[in-house]
């Protein structure tokens, strides 16, 4: 009689666990969140540099739960560039870009927030990741979430693409560097290039066969330096930007005929 007594008893336990797990959780909550895509050691990554894509997963299933292209301006220099207090607004100004998504939660979920930028320069493009707990109907915005992004945008404007290079002259090298945002580099300036190394390259079959330093042209985000006649054949001409101090790396690439 006792053997059947708490036999009962555990198959009552069973049922109710049972019946427990197989009730659905809490109703979906919309829950609001801010992201703002910066560049390093500069602004927001805004439209006018093809703004970033930012993509929010649930970090266990994959699953998406929102995206959206960050667009807007790069925000106020002086609070960005400043000195910092703690708990101050730095990013959260009039028109200043972000991406504000809204997700239906049922429970505590945790999601991988990734940044890809800028969208219009697509040889300087950047990813960044970053991981966080977001509880239903506890919105985070304001400055909400930064996502950071390394690197200087690089442009060749010389030589030409079309131009072509003869093999017994000189090659002027011309390069425009800016930080990710596009805000322009300058010797002194806020980004001030007094701290970067800026160099021209010559590469043939994967090997470099020359370097030179290039210097500001006096133009804001512009530099320059000539590199020594080659011999004809396919080279390649690279453009690295440099800023060792704070992380921040650039370079482009473009191969030319040498006639």
């Amino acid at each position: 009689m006792m053997l059947r007594a708490k036999t009962s008893r555990a198959m009552l336990l069973v049922s109710i666990f049972t019946m427990i797990g197989s009730l659905p959780l809490g109703a979906q909550t919309a829950t609001r969140v801010m992201v703002r895509v910066t560049a390093n050691d500069a602004k927001i990554v805004g439209s006018g540099v093809g703004g970033a894509n930012v993509t929010i997963r649930n970090a266990e299933t994959g699953a998406l739960l929102a995206e959206g292209v960050q667009g807007g301006g790069t925000g106020n220099t002086g609070l960005i560039m400043g000195s910092r207090e703690r708990g101050a607004t730095i990013y959260d100004t009039d028109g200043a870009g972000g991406f504000l998504a809204e997700i239906q939660l049922r429970e505590p979920t945790w999601v991988e927030i990734t940044a890809e930028g800028p969208l219009g320069t697509p040889e300087a493009l950047r990813t960044a990741t970053r991981t966080t707990l977001l509880i239903p109907g506890r919105d985070v915005l304001g400055d909400g979430f930064i996502l950071e992004l390394l690197g200087f945008t690089v442009e060749l404007t010389d030589p030409q693409m079309a131009q072509g290079i003869g093999g017994e002259i000189p090659i002027e090298v011309g390069a425009r560097v800016t930080m990710l945002c596009g805000c322009p580099t300058s010797p002194g300036g806020t980004w001030d290039s007094d701290g970067y190394d800026i160099v021209a390259r010559v590469l043939r079959g994967g090997r470099v066969e020359q370097e030179v330093t290039m210097t500001y042209s006096g133009q804001t985000s512009m530099y320059g330096g000539t590199l020594e006649p080659v011999a004809p054949g396919v080279i390649e001409i690279e453009v690295l930007a440099m800023d060792q101090a704070r992380g921040n790396f650039g370079a482009v690439r473009r191969r030319f005929e040498v006639r």
